[in-house]
């Protein structure tokens, strides 16, 4: 009987996709996703379903849209029972365990995994966690975090943090920093793995803001040599006001090459502890019986029209995230993979690679069939639907006339909108067509069945279900 392959599951949070050697950015420095990705398959195209941590996550671990698992903000909790990637791993015999970040309510909750050891950023999960424990037992505090985090303290942040729009070596040393923790107990879990049959999900807080890497690591890039990545502008376009988490109107080109260098250098100490995770594996021979995924939750604009971080709208750096595959066995690299995919296709697509069977419930792609296909790619958000194919692309907002609709041929960074175009409206109705029938009929939700719910405790509820089948029966012959 062959082994089961082990899946490991690498996710970051804000990653912008194309921040990594492997996808053309030829100033940040990751040789282990590199290297990950030479021995797979990078996915061009891929997508996250909900620009927003917790429902994308939710998404991935699910194989649903949001609209389906139901949990719309970063405070939600999908029903008990839902069929997800560690819970179809499970009664296969795999052991399961989560490190890092999850940004699950309640902090713990069961969504399969055997284990969680957590590390979380905002939140009542912060006070709950493993990692912010750990630092209570050390005497410590991530301050530059908790004032980026926290509305409590950031009302009283001093000028550096708005001067540098949230740009600051953190006050933690390495050894106590959030992606040293997760990385070093991802690698402990990998120790203990014997043979095949093993899922480990690592959520890296990074590079999500504040931008605040370790000494040394927050030296590691120099502002002044980093090449903008396209899409900035001199000042905020279509109408943008500026307004969020920053006054991002403000925002000068020295300031966003200061954020570049941290963001880049927090993706570079990533880097490193994913390289640390592959070194453990083949020091255990299990590199090759190993499915290793890395992708992240959404993107980050990085100066793109004028803008940083998330929210405002569902531009291509904010929805297009990195997405590489490496499956088990040698020589199964599939080098680069053009089609248009999301972070539904994920779940689905290790467990067929696991060779488990996909539930009915998960409508993404099975990415190991090389015929799969998708024509648009979608997600949404609370005030806007995106429906985009590999050359044209709509944002249908609840006000209409704030949606956009762009030709990505010719305009590949989203700078002129053409939604009123005239002589574009019979393609507009085209894309809003495909949308409405992937909303009202393809990815409607699908039943729900789970028969181990919890039930009243009352007396009167049997302990066993279907006990009088045998008597009816019966009587009926």
């Amino acid at each position: 009987m062959p082994q089961k392959p082990n899946i490991l599951l690498i996710h970051a949070d804000q990653h912008r996709f194309d921040c990594l050697g492997a996808y053309g950015n030829i100033d940040i420095r990751t040789p282990n996703i590199d290297s990950l990705a030479a021995d797979g398959v990078v996915f061009e195209n891929s997508f996250c379903p909900y620009p927003i941590c917790t429902p994308s996550r939710y998404s991935l671990l699910t194989g649903l849209y949001v609209h389906q698992h139901l949990g719309f903000t970063n405070r939600s909790t999908i029903p008990a029972g839902f069929p997800t990637l560690p819970r179809q791993l499970k009664p296969q015999g795999y052991k399961t365990a989560a490190v890092g970040k999850m940004h699950f309510t309640p902090t713990y909750l069961d969504v399969g995994f055997d284990s969680m050891f957590l590390a979380e950023q905002c939140g009542a999960g912060r006070y709950d966690d493993d990692y912010h424990r750990w630092l209570q037992s050390e005497g410590l505090c991530d301050r530059i975090d908790l004032i980026d985090q926290e509305a409590e303290f950031r009302k009283d942040a001093p000028p550096e943090y708005w001067q540098t729009f949230g740009a600051m070596p953190s006050n933690l040393d390495e050894s106590h920093h959030s992606t040293t923790w997760i990385g070093n107990h991802a690698v402990e879990v990998i120790h203990d793995w014997e043979q095949g049959g093993n899922f480990l999900m690592v959520g890296f807080i990074k590079p999500h803001h504040p931008f605040d890497p370790p000494v040394p690591w927050d030296r590691m890039y120099h502002p002044g040599e980093l090449t903008l990545l396209p899409g900035w502008t001199e000042k905020l376009i279509h109408g943008d006001d500026g307004s969020g988490y920053f006054p991002f109107g403000e925002l000068s080109e020295t300031q966003l090459r200061r954020v570049m260098a941290l963001y880049y250098a927090s993706i570079s100490q990533i880097d490193f502890h994913v390289g640390k995770m592959i070194e453990r594996l083949e020091d255990k021979g299990l590199y090759d019986r190993t499915i290793i995924v890395y992708t992240s939750d959404h993107g980050e604009y990085l100066g793109y029209h004028h803008r940083l971080l998330k929210a405002y709208r569902m531009l291509e750096p904010l929805v297009r995230i990195p997405l590489i595959i490496k499956f088990a066995g040698k020589g199964n690299s599939g080098g680069r993979d053009a089609r248009l995919v999301n972070n539904v296709d994920v779940a689905p697509t290790l467990l067929s690679a696991a060779g488990i069977s996909i539930p009915e419930t998960m409508t993404g792609l099975d990415l190991t069939d090389a015929c799969a296909e998708n024509d648009y790619v979608f997600a949404e958000d609370s005030k806007e639907y995106m429906v985009r194919s590999k050359t044209r692309k709509l944002l249908l907002h609840r006000d209409l006339q704030q949606s956009m609709f762009f030709d990505l041929t010719r305009d590949a960074t989203e700078m002129n909108n053409l939604y009123t175009h005239r002589a574009h409206q019979e393609e507009i109705r085209q894309y809003r067509d495909v949308l409405l029938e992937w909303i009202l009929f393809r990815n409607r939700a699908t039943n729900h069945l789970d028969m181990a719910a919890p039930q009243c405790r009352a007396q009167n509820v049997p302990k066993e279900a279907g006990k009088l089948y045998a008597y009816f029966k019966k009587q009926m012959a």
